[in-house]
Parts: structure tokens; sequence; C-alpha cells
């Protein structure tokens, strides 16, 4: 299949589900562009602050993007281009920017606050309670693990003496600089936008040539050379000061610049594609089982391995806290939320789209395992499409660590917001719906205050970053996607509280929770075998046995709980007809 194909009638496909369903979704649920935002009505400078429609863009998109579309497409693959297409498509459109979209309009007529806000006050507090929980615990398991991500991107190489070996620590090197420098820059373009005020246009052309200015002093100019455990400190540091600054001086601007990074990734992606238009070798379909398995582990099968791998391509929980955490509190007008949400989640699968044809060029070294880190097979299909261009033979080198780069820098941009969702997460578990902190008194009060918040999240997050998340991160995708029927669920019951069409999201609801629990049921399965086999790391295999069945039970209940609103909702509506 031709590469140039597959990208552009997905496209394709993509502009015409926004124009679409995007519009169709905003007339059924009565977005009313004149209504007064959580962003104008509650406006502190920290947390409620408005932002411009495409700052705005480039922090969600930013915030939800990381290595997601990238990895999951990737790693997916092993079933061939066609359910990897297929699903990225309707899932995108019809689950995944359906899903976020909802998010974050239920958010910002709840005062802006999370989705467990929008449970506890159409389902009941204990749901509310138990969503929280849920969704606190999987923030600090991402917390933990983008934190190691990146420090083991900022980390150097040491010798057996304990010297540090500059040649090999020289990339790692470069990326923490270029970091360092990139969020200098960010608080320098929040000052003169927000309190110069500046032109965004101006400014951004500005802001742009600085980031290629921050690339070459980077990787020409990069003294630090630390340990992995010490850079964990420091991004501790960092994110604990980070997560309590008002999004005006970093979050705002640090991830609205960085979005071009993104941008700049995926139009060097469609010159390569564009330029090069190869056939790809990898398989229509290849069956319902994993047999290829070029890491050496197999996904099983197809279902409910294919939805679970691929969630920020096609649907993620994770977004439906962006978008009901820091974006709900930014956003502008209601109109924004579709160009913002939904539009945002259809960008994300057109660079999934971009990911099928990066790992179909080099299928050959992805299914024989020579070349199997995601990363590296997106930069190194890409690249390698580049040099394939006349004129172009020279520029795979710059081509791949610009691409790498970019990817290493959104991982320190979902780290940031992921803690400071936590913290929204951990005031709202203390508060009855409704209350606000500044309705309760003594401890409820010390306890949410934003700095213990962001203290308490910051110290579990480092310190299982320190240890063995790694032992339990492979329930993070049955985690996230559990999260998104949950989310599902909360934006239907509302709707139909209100009186509007939920119907749209009864199949995604569904099917996003027999693919959830499948996959858990499975998890449990292999981990109570490796328990009766016996052998090494039994403990481990305890733990994600546990866990496995305690969000089975999770999802169980609070279904259970959110079915029963629904239901009641339609003996009402059956009553009035």
């Amino acid at each position: 299949m031709n590469a140039l194909f597959i990208l552009f009638l997905g496209i394709i496909v993509l502009f015409v589900g926004y124009v679409t369903y995007g519009r169709w979704l905003a007339k059924q649920w009565g977005i009313d562009e004149k209504r007064t935002t959580p962003s104008h009505e509650l406006e502190d400078g920290i947390d409620y602050v408005p932002a411009k429609t495409p700052v705005l863009l480039g922090h969600h998109f930013s915030s939800i993007a990381g290595a997601g579309p990238i990895n999951g497409p990737i790693q997916a693959a092993v079933f061939g281009w066609v359910p990897v297409v297929l699903w990225v498509l309707i899932g995108g459109i019809f689950f995944g920017a359906t899903h976020d979209f909802g998010a974050l309009f239920a958010s910002i007529r709840h005062k802006g606050q999370s989705i467990g806000e929008v449970i506890g006050q159409n389902i009941g507090p204990r749901a509310k309670k138990l969503f929280l929980t849920f969704s606190y615990l999987t923030l600090i398991l991402v917390v933990a693990a983008f934190a190691s991500i990146v420090a083991d991107t900022f980390k150097a190489t040491f010798t057996q003496s304990g010297a540090v070996d500059y040649v090999a620590s020289s990339a790692n090197a470069s990326t923490a600089m270029i970091s360092l420098l990139f969020i200098l820059l960010a608080i320098a373009f929040g000052f003169l936008v927000y309190r110069r005020n500046a032109s965004l246009g101006v400014s951004t052309v500005i802001g742009i040539v600085a980031i290629i200015i921050c690339i070459a002093l980077g990787l020409n100019f990069h003294p630090i050379y630390l340990s992995s455990n010490t850079w964990m400190i420091i991004v501790g540091i960092y994110i604990l000061i980070a997560s309590v600054t008002p999004v005006w001086i970093l979050l705002q601007p640090r991830d609205y610049l960085s979005s071009f990074l993104l941008y700049g990734m995926i139009a060097i992606a469609i010159v390569g594609i564009i330029g090069c238009h190869p056939t790809l070798d990898i398989p229509a379909f290849t069956g319902f089982t994993d047999t290829i398995a070029p890491t050496g582990t197999s996904l099983g099968y197809l279902f409910p391995a294919l939805f679970i791998t691929i969630a920020c391509g096609a649907i993620s929980g994770f977004h439906s806290l962006v978008a009901s955490g820091t974006t709900a509190k930014q956003l502008d007008k209601e109109a924004d939320a579709r160009p913002i949400a939904y539009g945002s989640m259809l960008i994300e699968c057109a660079l999934a789209l971009i990911s099928v044809c990066a790992v179909g060029y080099i299928w050959k070294d992805y299914s024989t395992g020579t070349t199997v880190t995601p990363t590296v097979v997106f930069a190194s299909g890409i690249a390698s499409m580049l040099s394939k261009i006349p004129g172009l033979s020279n520029v795979y080198n710059i081509a791949y660590s610009l691409l790498v780069l970019t990817v290493s820098v959104f991982c320190l941009t979902s780290l940031d917001t992921a803690t400071r969702l936590a913290r929204y997460m951990f005031q709202e578990f203390w508060l009855a719906p409704g209350e606000t902190r500044d309705d309760v008194s003594g401890f409820k009060k010390a306890i949410t205050n934003p700095y213990v918040a962001t203290l308490i999240t910051v110290v579990l997050g480092i310190s299982l970053g320190l240890t063995g998340y790694a032992n339990i991160w492979a329930l993070f995708g049955a985690a996230n996607q559990l999260l998104a029927a949950l989310g599902l669920l909360a934006i239907a019951t509302w709707l139909g509280n209100i009186g509007r069409n939920n119907k749209m999201f009864f199949i995604p609801m569904v099917f996003m929770l027999v693919v959830t629990v499948t996959s858990l049921v499975l998890t449990i399965k292999s981990n109570v075998l490796a328990i009766m086999s016996g052998g090494t790391g039994l403990g481990w295999c305890y733990i994600r046995t546990i866990l496995a069945l305690l969000l089975v039970i999770l999802a169980i209940i609070l279904m259970i709980e959110g079915f029963n609103t629904i239901k009641k909702q339609f003996k009402s509506k059956t009553k009035q007809a």
C-alpha cells in the first residue's frame, strides 16, 4: 500500500468528521458562545485564566499528545495496517474526539472542575470518591513514569571508574540543555504577551526563531552532566514549582511554543511522505493473534489488545482529565471547545496515521526486532523517507535528531500537566459535590491547600519513579481506557440530566468497558498462571493481580451506579411522553 494514499485519505476522512459530526455534536449539546465561561467567572490569575484560542489549542494538544499517538500505532502494527487505520479513524471521530469534546463541555458547565465533580453531581458522592481515587492513583503512576523517562533522557553515562563518558552522554546533555533553555524562553514569552501585551503574532514569530536558537545552542553547548537519580530530584523540584505557578507564566506559553515543535514534526513527516511516497512493506492484516512479537513479547489477541495499545491515537481517558482539568479553566468562550478538544484529537489521529507510514517504511527492521523502540522507529522511518527525496540525501542525521528531540520535549510537557491535574484531583476528593475550598475550614482547608496537595503528589510520584513503577506500568493501558469508559459515562449522565441528547455515548461507553474488563481479566489470568508456575517476581504478580481485580470491581460499581442513573432518566422521559 502507498503511504501517500493512507495519509491523505485518512486526513480527508478526519476533516469531514470534524466539519460534520463535530458540528452536529455542538448543536446537540447546546454550545452557547455568549455564555460566560469559568475562566472569566472565576478568574484568579493562577488556574483560572482566559487564554487566546491558539495558545490554549497549543497547551491542550501538547498535553494530550506526547508520545502516545506514536507508540500505540507502531506497537499495534503487528496486526497489520488495516485494523490500525480503521480504529484510528473510527475511534478518533466517534469515540476519542467525542469523548474529549464532551469532557471539556461538561467541565465548563461545572465551573471548570474535573470529571470527578461531574460524576459527583450527576451520579453521586460515592461514585465521585471512587473515580477521583482511581484517577489520582493513575496520575501518580503517570508522574512516576514520565519523570523517569525525562530523567533517563537527560542522564549522563558514566564509566566503570565513575567518570563521565562525555561522548556517550553528549546527546542526552544536549536534550537537557535545550529543555532548560525552553523553560526560560516560555517564561519570557508569557511575560511579554500577558504582562506587556505584546502582539501574539509578532511574539510567536520571535518565539519560533528563539526555539531554533535554543536548539542550536543546546546542540553545541551542554555542560550539565548528572546521574538519573539527580535529574529525578531536579525534575521533582521543577514540577513542584511549575504545578502551582500561575498558568500564564509557564504552562500556557511553554505548551503553546512546544506545540510548534509538534506541528513542525508533522510537517516534516508529511514532506517526507509526499516527497518519497513509498510503497509500504507492512501487511494489510496479519491475523487475530500477534505472532510477530518484535519486542519478544506478544500483544496477544487483536481484541482487546488493539484497542488498549492504541489509546492516544483513537481514544484515551487521560484526555478527559486534561480537558476537564487545565483546559476547562482557560477556555475563553464555549465555541472554542470544538476546535480545541475535538480538533486536537483529530490532529492526534493524523499523527497516528503518520506513525503507521513510518513503521511501514522500515517494516523489515521492525518485524525482525532490529529496530523496535517506537520513537526510534518513527524517527528512522520519517528521516529515511526525507533522505530519499532528491537534494535531501544528507538530511537523515539532522532529521532523526530533531524528531527524537521533539518527542522528548513532550514528555516534560505532559509531566507538568499531569502533576497539576493530580493536584486538582487531590483537592476535589476532600470536597462534597458542588463544594469549593472557600466553603470549608479546618483539616479540609489545610489538606486542599494547593501547595500541600502538590507536595504530597510530587513526593508520591517521584518516590514511585525511583523504585518500582515499571512493575505495574503494564496495567496503565487498561486503567487509561477504563478512565475513558467512565468519562463517557459521566458525560452521558449529565447530558441526560439536563435533557440533552446523550445517545452518541452509549456504544463507545459499552465498547470501552468491555475492552477494559476483557484486558484486565486476561491480565489476571496470566499473573495467576505465573504464580502457579512459581519462579521469580511472584510478589509483583500478586500485586498486579490484586490491582487488576480492584479495577474490575471499580468499573462494575461505577457502571452500575451510572447505568441506574441513565435508567431513571429513560423512565422519566417515558412517563413524560
